[in-house]
């Protein structure tokens, strides 16, 4: 494979998926990962000890590569991390970097936590990223996932994007600052969790059972988007989220008459369920702007160089009546560069992600079942709202939608939930890491706007943001749409240089917090 020079002078040097395990799971299946070192409970700032990390883990795409070898896919009930978190750990004791490696009762799913000492005993700051990655569909892929290809300029591999890349700016730009011999005004905590791609065990279980160990201030965790222009090369926008849409699921139930294959009848479970996907598939909920969306678009409209993108935003924010908005925001989708994020920042969404029916090829099933993925804007259109559209536009067609509430929970108990999430109000900018980014932002991309954005997914801030703590997002490289659709798709990928340019913007945040 193609080998790429460093360029900047600070360089040196869905059921039936088949499993694999990662060449750098190999790498340390043997001693290495006898025993885990702990740092113990954090204790009152002190000077950062100076020691020159791993030359490799500096430069961000060595690091990615590293990181993309390990196999830690995780379907649904947590990943195998310990071998990528052991790396980890490596990494931060060549770095003199105190760490520990917080098991799960999950064996070899594991969290790390390491502790970037500082100098006064200010509110810590955290970075969290995941290290567990959905399934990959190795048939579909161009390149194996899990060697960390570089070509074409884009490094390829499964959590590339999502978020072993952000991860690897993060932390590179992190050791450039030690390697330095700087110091900081506050401990800044570096935790690589498991479970984000779903899993009991993840920032939640830590939070409930480890909460001194990364109690903090701020965090700041993957989310906003850098957009580039038309070109799909300069940058445009500059976002960090401030905000996730309101996660839920919905399934779709149809019952018929189980009988011989041999005689179909007009009580076709599948055949009801398709007929309501169908009704489905091509409707839109209507579009809820807020003041976190209007803000957005409002700097979209200012950033881009396309005349008839900006007029087509201006009409979606000065739409008088929902009919208005709606076809106004048609438009704007139609000549947006990122249409499928743009979309899905409009409105609630749905997605068809799992269907169930049938288990013998002679026998007519009784049953058929859909699950809908669906994402709500907070402060827009209430999950309750969606629901009650959704199920009326179903009326009569002998289908039943149920919400899919947590373990035990009634519907109006899984309502009453929903409604607090979407009354949750954004994290402030008025936080010393709301400045330190918008700051980073200016200095590295000083042609494009910078905008504090919603985040149409999800992520694993919710410990901290449900204590009143500010929570942001920024994955920290420009993309082009292409890209972007390869997060939790197929031949996922991010540019080189964008990485580096990234790592730049992560190195220029961390420097307002650095001691002079």
């Amino acid at each position: 494979m193609p080998e790429h020079t460093p360029q900047e002078p600070w360089t040196i040097g869905r059921r039936a998926f088949l499993g694999r395990a990662g060449a750098g799971a190999a790498l340390l299946a043997g001693g290495l990962l006898a025993g885990d070192a702990l740092m113990g409970a954090p204790t009152t700032a002190q000077a950062m000890p100076v020691r020159a990390p791993n030359p490799a883990d500096l430069d961000p795409l060595a690091l990615l590569r590293k990181m993309l070898a390990f196999d830690t896919q995780n379907y649904g009930q947590g990943g195998v991390t310990r071998p990528h978190g052991q790396m980890l750990k490596t990494m931060w004791d060549s770095a003199g970097v105190p760490v520990e490696i917080i098991p799960t009762p999950k064996a070899d799913n594991v969290h790390v936590i390491a502790r970037v000492r500082g100098t006064t005993s200010a509110a810590p700051l955290l970075l969290l990223g995941h290290s567990d990655v959905v399934p990959v569909e190795r048939a579909k892929w161009s390149v194996d996932p899990f060697a960390g290809v570089v070509k074409d300029g884009q490094i390829w591999g499964r959590g590339a994007l999502d978020m072993k890349g952000a991860n690897a700016a993060f932390i590179s730009a992190m050791l450039r600052h030690i390697g330095e011999g700087g110091r900081f005004d506050r401990d800044i905590i570096v935790l690589t969790d498991c479970d984000e791609e779903a899993g009991p065990y993840g920032s939640s279980w830590l939070a409930a059972n480890h909460w001194d160990k990364i109690n903090a201030g701020m965090v700041l965790t993957e989310g906003g988007w850098f957009l580039a222009q038309r070109d799909r090369e300069t940058p445009m926008l500059i976002t960090v989220t401030r905000q996730d849409k309101v996660y839920f699921n919905l399934d779709l139930v149809a019952d018929g008459t189980a009988t011989h294959s041999s005689k179909p009848n007009p009580d076709s479970a599948i055949v009801k369920l398709s007929r309501a996907v169908d009704r489905l598939a091509d409707w839109l909920a209507p579009v809820a702007l807020t003041p976190v969306t209007r803000e957005y678009f409002g700097a979209l409209a200012k950033a881009t160089d396309d005349r008839a993108f900006r007029r087509s935003i201006e009409l979606l924010l000065t739409a008088k009546s929902q009919h208005g908005r709606d076809r106004a925001a048609a438009v704007v989708v139609a000549r947006s560069s990122y249409p499928w994020l743009h979309r899905a920042l409009l409105r609630t969404t749905h997605a068809f992600v799992i269907e169930n029916a049938g288990y013998k090829e002679n026998v007519i099933p009784s049953t058929a079942t859909l699950r809908v993925n669906c994402r709500g804007i907070p402060g827009g259109q209430r999950p309750r709202e969606f629901l009650a559209q959704v199920r009326g536009m179903l009326a009569g067609r002998d289908v039943t939608v149920k919400l899919v509430g947590q373990p035990g929970e009634s519907e109006a108990d899984a309502l009453t939930r929903l409604d607090e999430t979407y009354s949750a109000p954004p994290s402030s900018i008025d936080s010393a890491l709301f400045g330190a980014i918008r700051h980073a932002a200016g200095k590295t991309y000083p042609e494009a706007l910078f905008s504090p954005a919603l985040f149409e997914a999800g992520t694993s801030l919710h410990p901290w943001t449900s204590r009143g703590l500010p929570g942001y997002g920024v994955y920290p490289y420009v993309l082009d749409n292409d890209q972007l659709i390869g997060m939790h798709g197929n031949d996922e990928r991010i540019g080189v240089e964008a990485l580096r340019k990234g790592t730049e913007f992560m190195y220029t945040l961390f420097d307002r917090f650095r001691v002079r």
